[in-house]
């Protein structure tokens, strides 16, 4: 079978009836299984995704198929999907079976999307290289001794490689533009409450986005088109009402945007040369176009980074209290009263890097520093997207890397957990502040590995920033 560039293609040959969602879903499940080395699904449902194929392919001959009909998703091991294992690829959850649907999924499956199985990351979505899961490392398909990023790598590794068309993974701190980037595909972190998180793990609370993986814009923008918007489980959910974004990508309002780019990312030491080539190139591409690039200061860069680490992982203890071994999920056997129940379960069931975000949240949140780093980060917070938002009422867009370097090596920056903290330092603005950010391919580095391109925008203008995306991917 052809490889498809989108979706749209998929659905004019489902329509003529020169292939079938069977057939689709086979496709799929055969590059699952030729490349089941690179880790990127804990569970494949083969029957059930079968199954369903033969059901919308029967809706789609009786003229009564969804939007979504006959599209492959993959779906990140936090999101809930009924009757099916939710671990976030951790011990400590253990044998458990999500109860219910998360939002996003259930408006999959109501336009009849086939889900095919659930997808490796970080434990609890916790790292930027997907090396923390209690199953093993993800490999990037692009070269197998590079990391595909994280946390979401699984998620990217399955739409790089074919397993899928789309995966919708979630984005804490860069965790699907990151990845994105690594694996040369399209990565959309939206507004922060764009799209509901019942039904979605939580780390940090307030940072915590559902995005979406895929090959071009045009399936970004139709998944996100459906699962946006409010439901009644989520009270920190946006009623603001969803447009079509797949419409917008279609519409030739021919004008001309403003773009920023930060001066002080010029200067960052950890920058490769070539993604500060890469990005150059782009934006003399950019003005060639007709479009307008600035470089503007923004000093507050520096604190962006500090700011994430100290309230994410204070929302990351708080969230986590609840794995306690008491209730679901891993229970250690080696206890002899309830507090060794918990202390037992807990430091067996969690892997390091958790361990480490739960004792750095604690720390944080203590009594005698709670005033010093978490009240204080959270007026930083406030000053970041205060100053973010300021830039918006200028231009439309800022463009930045998502990482310092290309895919790293596997195994590179294991054993310092600073200098993997780092590969987020261009990613975080994004979900401190709030807005919504997308990856995109934006070329190569002298040894083949994808450069990827950020474009961030003001709140709610998933559909602007699209449509430049968009249009980005066709500029030479």
């Amino acid at each position: 079978m052809k490889t498809y560039a989108t979706f749209r293609e998929i659905q004019h040959d489902l329509q003529l009836g020169t292939i079938t969602c069977q057939q689709l879903v086979q496709y799929h499940l055969d590059n699952i299984g030729k490349k089941a080395h690179l880790n990127a699904f804990l569970s494949v449902y083969e029957k059930e995704a079968l199954d369903r194929a033969v059901a919308v392919d029967k809706k789609i001959k009786e003229g009564k198929a969804g939007k979504l009909a006959g599209l492959v998703v993959g779906l990140k091991d936090v999101l809930a999907y009924q009757d099916h294992p939710l671990q976030a690829s951790s011990r400590v959850l253990d044998g458990f079976i999500s109860q219910f649907n998360a939002t996003a999924v259930q408006r999959l499956l109501d336009e009849d999307a086939i889900i095919i199985g659930r997808q490796n990351c970080d434990e609890f979505a916790m790292g930027s290289s997907n090396e923390n899961s209690a199953f093993g490392p993800v490999l990037n398909d692009a070269d197998n001794t590079r990391v595909p990023g994280g946390s979401s790598g699984g998620s990217a590794v399955a739409v790089q490689a074919n397993m899928c068309q789309v995966s919708l993974g979630s984005d804490t701190g860069g965790s699907v533009r990151q990845p994105a980037a690594f694996c040369g595909l399209v990565g959309l972190k939206p507004t922060y409450s764009r799209i509901s998180r019942f039904g979605l793990v939580a780390y940090g609370s307030s940072f915590d986005c559902i995005g979406i993986f895929g090959k071009s814009v045009e399936d970004v923008a139709l998944v996100l088109e459906v699962i946006a918007g409010a439901d009644e489980a989520d009270s920190t959910v946006s009623r603001i009402p969803v447009p079509s974004y797949s419409q917008a990508l279609t519409q030739t309002n021919g004008k001309s945007y403003k773009v920023a780019y930060i001066r002080e990312i010029d200067s960052s030491e950890g920058l490769q040369p070539e993604i500060r080539d890469a990005i150059k190139t782009k934006l003399d591409q950019i003005k060639a176009a007709g479009h307008t690039v600035e470089v503007i200061d923004f000093p507050l860069q520096e604190y962006v980074l500090p700011t994430y680490y100290i309230l994410a992982t204070a929302e990351a203890s708080s969230n986590l209290s609840r794995y306690d071994g008491v209730r679901y999920g891993y229970r250690s056997k080696n206890v002899s009263d309830l507090s060794s129940l918990y202390k037992k379960s807990r430091s067996e069931g969690f892997g390091k890097e958790v361990q480490r975000r739960i004792l750095l949240g604690t720390f944080v949140l203590s009594a005698s520093y709670y005033d010093a780093y978490y009240t204080k980060a959270q007026k930083v917070r406030r000053i970041i997207r205060e100053k973010t938002k300021e830039i918006f009422k200028q231009y439309d867009f800022i463009v930045m890397p998502i990482t310092p370097t290309t895919a790293f090596k596997l195994g590179e920056h294991t054993d310092n957990p600073l200098e993997m903290y780092l590969a987020d330092l261009f990613s975080v603005q994004a979900n401190v502040a709030g807005v919504p950010a997308i990856a995109v391919p934006c070329g190569k580095d002298n040894q083949g590995l994808p450069i990827g391109l950020q474009l961030i925008a003001d709140d709610f203008e998933e559909s602007k920033l699209l449509h430049f995306s968009n249009a980005l991917l066709n500029m030479n």
